[in-house]
Order: structure tokens, then sequence, then C-alpha cells
């Protein structure tokens, strides 16, 4: 029997935290090459400190005549980025830090044991493990502590955009200690905030004014008590912020970006990979059919984990955990799950529609618990899967 009353915290960074700020640029050229170029194999890093960022990484194309134009667009993606953040300030302006393009084309001996070719199918990306998870603690099916740790940065980035709060600026992060009892989030029993502002002259009472309505409106009623212990600014000033006060890289959120250290991680990052590369796409894949088998009332809560190797198209193992909260073996829920989807990485991209440009809007506020849209973004939250895993479950 797992632990039913605890204390368990997650954290989260807002769009203008470094490493965000290079994941947003990662994923704009990976959706600014799939805009027209759905096959295109990209592979893109960024790194960034005090006026300057650094894109690297490799493109692949069906047509290589045209990745001469696509590297010249790259600058153009960076800076575009940096402006819808909110970065003006004197050390990363938008419209004149120095950018440097290493983008190139992809390795060959990549791309033959990735490419379909005669009888073989499209292989994996890389070797690697992936895991989803979902559990029925929120209507999302998400972990509460990462899920209002996002919905409080994302609210924040809202009324800082908005003008409604102009002195709070693009770099915040959040922490929320939830209290479970029963194996239920009931309360919060600690809020850390930190966000950078304009003026020295704002003290960390200041900030907690503006910021805390905010907090309450967006957490469930009741879970903030007089008990609850906040930091707000806990350092006093935070005015200088973004790369200028600390580099950033892309891939270095990835607990984040996924469940907040609830469930297991295979140690892949997701920001400027396309969806050939499973560390991205079939942990995708992991979630949407954890989320699916919970929304299925086969368990309150499972982890599903997938295994590939390099250049190979099916799976090497899948496997299940449902924490003894299930209906069903959870090897029923591993013999079922092949027969409700194709786990090749051909099978995951069209199964959930993934060679869109659907991958900036991940970069910030996580990857999981948002609601699928219209143009296929966020797809692998649907619940789809639900009647095919009954029948074959």
């Amino acid at each position: 029997m797992s632990r039913q009353n605890y204390i368990f915290t997650s954290e989260s960074v807002s769009e203008g935290h470094p490493d965000k700020v290079c994941d947003r640029i990662s994923d704009a050229v990976l959706d600014a090459l799939l805009a027209e170029e759905p096959e295109a194999r990209v592979a893109c890093e960024t790194f960034a400190t005090t006026n300057r960022v650094v894109i690297g990484g490799e493109i692949g194309l069906p047509d290589k005549d045209k990745l001469a134009g696509y590297l010249d667009r790259v600058d153009e993606i960076a800076r575009a980025c940096i402006k819808d953040i909110g970065y003006e300030q004197d050390k990363f302006p938008h419209a004149t830090c120095e950018i440097t393009n290493l983008m190139h084309a992809q390795s060959a001996h990549i791309a033959q044991g990735v490419d379909a070719s005669g009888n073989k199918d499209e292989g994996a990306g890389d070797q690697g493990i992936m895991f989803g998870y979902a559990v029925d603690e929120t209507p999302e099916l998400m972990p509460a502590p990462i899920l209002y740790a996002h919905a409080i940065l994302r609210r924040l980035a809202e009324v800082r955009k908005s003008g409604e709060e102009p002195t709070l600026r693009p770099d915040a992060k959040s922490q929320l200690s939830v209290n479970y009892e029963g194996g239920k989030p009931v309360g919060i029993s600690s809020v850390v905030l930190s966000t950078q502002h304009a003026h020295e002259s704002q003290s960390s009472a200041d900030i907690r004014d503006i910021v805390e309505p905010y907090i309450r409106e967006v957490l469930p009623d009741g879970w903030l008590t007089k008990d609850t212990v906040w930091h707000v600014n806990p350092t006093g000033t935070f005015v200088i912020g973004g790369p200028d006060g600390d580099a950033g890289l892309t891939g270095r959120k990835i607990i984040v970006d996924t469940y907040g250290g609830a469930a297991p991680h295979g140690g892949g990052a997701f920001s400027g990979k396309d969806p050939t590369k499973v560390d991205r796409s079939a942990a995708y894949a992991a979630r949407y059919l954890a989320k699916n088998v919970v929304a299925a009332g086969l368990a309150k809560r499972c982890t599903i984990q997938l295994s590939y190797a390099i250049g190979i198209s099916q799976p090497l193992s899948i496997y299940a955990d449902t924490y003894d909260t299930g209906e069903v073996d959870p090897a029923a829920i591993e013999a079922g799950i092949p027969r409700v989807m194709d786990l090749t990485p051909r099978g995951i991209r069209e199964h959930l529609s993934m060679n869109r440009p659907i991958y900036s809007r991940t970069a910030a506020y996580g990857h999981f618990g948002r609601p699928p849209e219209e143009d296929g973004g966020f797809s692998w939250e649907r619940t789809d899967l639900v009647d095919a895993l009954l029948r074959e479950v």
C-alpha cells in the first residue's frame, strides 16, 4: 500500500526563465520547418546568456537544396520568440542581442537508420526509455502540485502581457508543497514564488501584494489557509533576470516539462526535436496511453514505460504499473496496448497527427495536462482510446 498522508512538492518556471527561452526558440525553429516541410528532421539546441544566443543542431530535409534558405531564417525566428516572451532589457534586447547560428545538415549515418527504405519501416531516432503518467487527483488527470504550479505562472504571464501588472517581468519560478490526505490533495502547506520585477525599490512585500490575488484565483478553494507558509521573492530584489541573470539551455527543465517529479522520467528532453525522435513522440504516446487507462477507469493511477533502439521501428518493451489501484492485471494492459495503438515512430506520428507546427506552445507551462486543440496541438491529451482499451483489456 502506498502512503496516503504526506506532502509533495513540484516547481514550475515561466516562459521567461532562461532555460525556457531556449526551449521556445528550439521549438519555434522546429515549427517553422514543419509548417512547410512536414517530414523535416530537426534537432535544435539553444544556449542563451547576456546579450547572446547560440543555436546549433541538425536539419534533414527531403530536398537538401532548401536547407540554406531555412538556415537563413533562424535569426529572425529567435528574435521573434524573445520579443514575444517580453525581453526588452538592455543586456538581452530582442532586436540587437547577438545570435550565432550553427545549425547544419543532419548526419547521413543517423538518417540511414531512421529513414524507411525498401521493406524497412521508419526506425526510432534514438535508443531510450520513455514514461507516461496519469492520476485521477485532478480533472486533467495530472499530479496537482505541478498542474497548479504551472497555472500560477501562466496567470502571471497573462496579466504581465496584458498590461494589468506593468511592473512584472518575464522571468519567474513557482513551487507548491501540497498536503495529501487519504491519497488525495487537500491543501497547500507552502507557496514559493519568485518573479522578476521592474524596480529595485519594490520589496518582497510589494511583490506579494501584486501576485497573491492571482495565486488565490487559480488554486482550488480552501487550499490556502492561515497555516500556509508564503515565500515571495525571498532573496529580496529580483530585477536582473532572464539570460542576463543566469544562462539558459534547451532541455534542462525535463521534470518541469512532465510530472513535477511525481513519476519516473527516461531522461530525454523534448524541445527542438521532431517527432521521429522517440524521446519526444513516445513520451507523448506513453502519456496518452496512461491517461486513457485512467480515463477508462482501469486504474486510478498509471505509469506506462516504452523502450526503443535506434533504427528499429517496434518498441522493445511495454510496461504498465497501476500502483495497486487497478481494476485489471497490469499485464493485461501491457498486452492490450499494441492492439489499440501502433507504437512504431510512424504509427505514433500518424495516430497523434504530430507532423504539424504545434510545438512552440508546449515550451512553457508543461507538455501535459493541457486541453487538446483543434489544430492538433496537445493531441496526446485526448481520451479517445477509452472504448478500445475497455474492449481489449
